[in-house]
């Protein structure tokens, strides 16, 4: 069930999200940024679908060999 709500924002803010977001979108863009903040998520499954995730581990893979080596010329 989804339940309306009346925010306040400066009317710089409105504007930027009616550019980037579009206008029937602010609700549900809102409602993704505040979801991990107030919404006690189950972290171990969350973890398991991430690991799932073939394309997201292969590029976290790359990323972090990637970063080691980056140590390898780093002087301290």
């Amino acid at each position: 069930m989804q339940k309306k709500l009346t925010i306040t924002v400066s009317e710089e803010v409105y504007n930027g999200l009616y550019q980037h977001v579009g206008r029937r979108r602010i609700s549900k863009f809102i409602e993704n940024l505040a979801r991990p903040h107030v919404l006690e998520q189950d972290l171990l499954s969350a973890y398991q679908a991430m690991a799932a995730d073939s394309a997201r581990e292969s590029a976290a893979l790359a990323w972090s060999e990637a970063t080691v080596s980056d140590i390898d010329h780093a002087t301290w």
